[in-house]
């Protein structure tokens, strides 16, 4: 292979590596936002079931009573609460299984049912987990400046210490 080719093919293989080790972060992000969806959507369903058992009602009857009642506006507010219910238990499922998933495998349990509003909401305010936006980008090199400096000093001092004992060495 050319040089240029395998400076390519590393390229190539530095960035595939880069956008490839942000997935565990991407469910990382996206597992959170599935939590507030859940905090948000439990104080709802909750509701919904409280008020039902205060009326007697089971969450089923009482979504039952909706679907049985001559008023279009509360049959549709008991379709719009059933998918309510449905997304919240959904969500549930999958926080319970992306809790349960190994790290490397979080990932995977996104491709095979993400909810679509989580997920591009996400996506649309995903922040990388490695140091390839600027901010990251310049703290990595404070950090590498500031590393290098200790290591220096370091190094230095051990010299010293070296030079120290060759000098009495000599000496005595």
């Amino acid at each position: 292979m050319r040089p240029i080719a395998r400076i390519i093919a590393v390229a190539a293989g530095v960035v595939g590596g880069m956008v490839f080790s942000q997935a565990p972060e991407f469910a990382q992000q996206y597992r959170q936002r599935i939590g507030g969806a859940i905090d948000e959507l439990r104080v709802i369903v909750e509701d919904f079931s409280q008020q039902a058992a205060t009326h007697h009602l089971d969450r089923q009857e009482a979504l039952n009573a909706y679907a049985q009642s001559s008023d279009d506006f509360l049959r549709d507010r008991g379709v719009s609460m059933q998918s309510t219910i449905t997304r919240y238990e959904t969500l549930l499922s999958q926080q319970q299984k992306l809790g349960t998933a190994a790290p490397v495998a979080k990932p995977f349990v996104l491709v095979g049912n993400a909810d679509d509003v989580v997920f591009a909401n996400t996506w649309r305010d995903f922040v990388p987990g490695v140091p390839v936006s600027f901010a990251g980008l310049v703290w990595g090199a404070i950090g590498f400046i500031g590393g290098w400096v200790v290591a220096a000093v370091l190094g230095l001092g051990t010299r010293w210490v070296v030079r120290g004992r060759r000098a009495l060495r000599q000496v005595l």
